[in-house]
């Protein structure tokens, strides 16, 4: 009678805790649902736009840095492409780091957040920025370039991202490993506008190479059709 008695006392502690994960499962699955639907309306709002683009890259064991200013388009097709305005720095970190990233940005990959590549976990909600949001753990479903290991915060108001961070599971180039960034976004007209990216990566030959990317001017264009892009300007 006493272990029967035990055992009841037991499951009646751990019920709460099950119920209570039930429940945080079962608003995640909601939370995802809104955000499909959230990024399918982005995607849309921003064919057909461009905005302004500052780089700033360096090498810091060679004591080299470069800065690049460029226009980034993104065409009604979805194709991404950039103009440089001007560069100012070294060479090597032009072609080495900074035209490499455009390169990489300007591919056409099925990469997006999407839990045909992911596997989303709730981790609950926190405060950014004033800004209540909503925390995901991302696990990449296949080793692809461009997918990452980290989190996703979502906008709890428009289920819109406003952070994306982690470390890549696959390298783009055999020159380049333990790629890591962290990836901003702001909310206007409710639609998640890229803001500010920070990135790091081990560079073979050169160490350690430090990027940085910021976004201005964000405005409208038609652009009659997709070119293709000469991210390196060389």
């Amino acid at each position: 009678m006493r272990f029967l008695t035990l055992i009841s006392v037991c499951l009646a502690a751990i019920a709460p805790g099950r119920a209570a994960a039930l429940e945080g499962e079962a608003e995640g699955r909601e939370i995802i649902e809104r955000y499909l639907d959230a990024s399918r309306a982005q995607q849309e709002a921003l064919r057909g736009v461009q905005m302004e683009v500052n780089l700033e890259a360096k090498l810091p064991r060679l004591e080299k840095h470069g800065k690049l200013r460029a226009l980034r388009r993104i065409s009604k097709l979805g194709m991404i492409t950039y103009k440089a305005l001007g560069f100012s720095g070294d060479n090597l970190v032009k072609n080495e780091v900074i035209a490499r990233y455009l390169a990489e940005e300007s591919q056409n990959r099925d990469i997006a957040i999407t839990p045909w590549n992911y596997k989303f976990k709730y981790k609950g909600r926190s405060i950014s920025e004033d800004r209540a949001v909503y925390v995901f753990q991302l696990t990449p479903r296949r080793k692809a370039v461009g997918l990452f290991h980290g989190e996703l915060w979502l906008d709890a108001e428009t289920a819109m991202p406003v952070r994306e961070s982690g470390r890549f599971v696959k390298s783009p180039s055999v020159f380049l490993k333990k790629i890591e960034f962290v990836r901003e976004y702001v909310i206007q007209d409710g639609v998640a506008i890229p803001k500010h990216i920070v990135s790091t990566a081990d560079v073979r030959m050169f160490g350690r190479a430090e990027l940085t990317v910021d976004y201005s001017n964000f405005s409208r264009q038609e652009i009659a059709e997709d070119t293709l892009p000469d991210p390196s300007d060389r």
